[in-house]
């Protein structure tokens, strides 16, 4: 059987190396190891950059919102795109509570990482709440907050 599980682990390489299957996290060494996306949503080869990867999954959400749900421990790039929506939404005198319970869901998550000082503090404040108050709290922390919708990630 080792020759079996041997020969497996190889071809699962191999397929992989080549863009064979469809990737559900990033490649090794990605500083977002703890991403992961339901690949069923998103149809990334598993050969292509991190940078692509993201890109994709970001193109998704800019599309279709209700991807973000089908993400664990979201990048930065990927809760600015949903936030972005958010943001549209707003000005549009639409109210996107549905897309915050998204991002609350994301941020309940241990290796998400916060891209607005303190969202991660005001979701847990208002946790004891129905879910509809919740998402209004945290659309009000957004709104108060300085830096709230547009934050810029300096490029490495």
């Amino acid at each position: 059987m080792a020759l079996l599980d041997t020969l497996g682990d190889l071809w699962s390489r191999a397929s992989r190396a080549m863009g064979l299957e469809n990737a559900d996290r990033f490649p090794p060494g990605h500083p977002s190891p703890y991403t992961r996306w339901n690949k069923a949503y998103f149809d990334i080869a598993s050969d292509l950059k991190g940078d692509r990867m993201e890109s994709i999954v970001c193109a998704a959400i800019a599309n279709t919102p209700y991807v973000f749900g089908e993400i664990r421990n979201p990048t930065p790039r990927m809760q600015r795109a949903l936030l972005g929506i958010i943001e549209s939404r707003l000005r549009r005198a639409d109210a996107p509570a549905d897309l915050v319970h998204l991002l609350i869901k994301a941020y309940r998550q241990p290796h998400t990482p916060d891209i607005v000082p303190g969202l991660r503090a005001a979701i847990a404040a208002n946790a004891q709440y129905d879910a509809h108050i919740q998402a209004h709290a945290v659309l009000a922390y957004l709104g108060d907050a300085p830096a709230g919708f547009g934050v810029i990630e300096a490029q490495r």
